[in-house]
């Protein structure tokens, strides 16, 4: 692995996906310590591939993805494809010598994530969820002031928003999100976020269950509830019907609230029983920027100690999403997969 760039300047990338979230990440790269050097994506995809690569200046172009890990002088590959497809990009890319940032859900299923995380320690690679949540501002001010609510008792997230692509779904369209083949679904897509909010904060639950409701044999939306022995806590996710976004943690001694998403932790305000409150508030422009700095300082330092915290926090999360998916009855073809190290 290259390892010139990872002094000073900017690490080098190759991004893999040309979709929405590939179209966000792009623009701000370089004001956060990446090189975008390198765009792959399909043949079918190509005159958008090019598009892309005249707009944000990223030199090469490739249409296979074997052949840019081959060819291109990168130091990480960032990984932007349908879920069914993270586990096989990622494993390539560690094994061809790069540190890897795969999009959320990190792969389908918890044995996948062991692979990840195996073949990332020995290879001495470093291997990211880009999960915005937990590199957040706010959220981490959450963290902070957590204690001072007392003992929790209750917890309620709602992460809801109608699907700009569920019409053309339900009119016969293969949309990737909405497909139980693609390892899609709102519990991938949405409560994934909630997730890593409610883990990251509490820990592992004692047990989850998952509620869903189907169309096309994909949960569309559906409510996670996690047993914490002393607390209950309750994750809605939808994309099939809109509400506003709101997390509370409410406790002995007062509660935090939040009227924002859990992949942007705009905002939350402490109030405790005796009428005190504390407002926090994040005015950064994207919502992208502390996970993409944060990549890139623990590579560049090559910080194992803070890697292998994060990878843990993503490896609770992949189990716990597939607990919720075996008490659902949704089964990914993922699953059925016999895995490679």
């Amino acid at each position: 692995m290259s390892t010139d760039k990872n002094t000073e300047g900017r690490l080098s990338l190759g991004i893999a996906g040309s979709g929405m979230i590939a179209k966000e990440v792009i623009p701000g790269l370089r004001n956060w310590g990446w090189e975008p050097e390198v765009l792959c994506g399909t043949a079918r995809s190509a005159e958008t591939l090019e598009k892309i690569c005249t707009e944000q200046s990223i030199p090469v172009v490739y249409t296979d993805y074997d052949r840019m890990l081959e060819r291109a002088a990168i130091d990480t590959v960032y990984i932007a494809v349908p879920n069914d497809l993270h586990y096989e990009f990622a494993r390539k890319a560690l094994l061809a010598g790069k540190n890897v940032i795969v999009e959320k859900p990190m792969v389908s299923n918890a044995n996948e994530a062991m692979a990840l995380k195996h073949i990332a320690l020995e290879s001495g690679l470093l291997l990211f969820e880009a999960v915005s949540t937990v590199y957040l501002p706010v959220y981490r001010k959450t963290k902070e002031l957590l204690p001072k609510v007392g003992d929790v008792r209750l917890v309620s997230c709602n992460f809801s928003q109608y699907s700009s692509r569920i019409d053309a779904f339900r009119q016969g369209e293969k949309v990737p999100v909405f497909d139980r083949t693609r390892s899609g679904g709102a519990l991938m897509d949405l409560n994934v976020y909630n997730l890593h909010w409610l883990t990251g904060l509490f820990g592992v639950p004692k047990d989850v269950t998952y509620a869903a409701n189907f169309e096309g044999g994909v949960d569309t939306s559906g409510i996670l509830t996690l047993d914490y022995g002393s607390f209950k806590a309750v994750s809605i996710a939808a994309k099939d019907c809109g509400a506003p976004c709101r997390y509370v943690i409410q406790g002995t001694k007062g509660y935090i609230e939040m009227l924002s998403p859990a992949n942007q932790c705009r905002n939350i305000r402490l109030h405790l029983n005796d009428g005190t409150e504390e407002y926090h508030e994040d005015s950064s422009e994207s919502r992208l920027e502390a996970e993409f700095r944060s990549f890139a300082d623990i590579i560049r330092r090559n910080d194992r100690d803070t890697w292998l915290a994060l990878i843990e926090d993503s490896l609770r999360v992949s189990r716990t999403l597939t607990l919720a998916r075996m008490d659902a009855g949704i089964h990914f073809p993922a699953d059925d997969m016999t895995i490679e190290l």
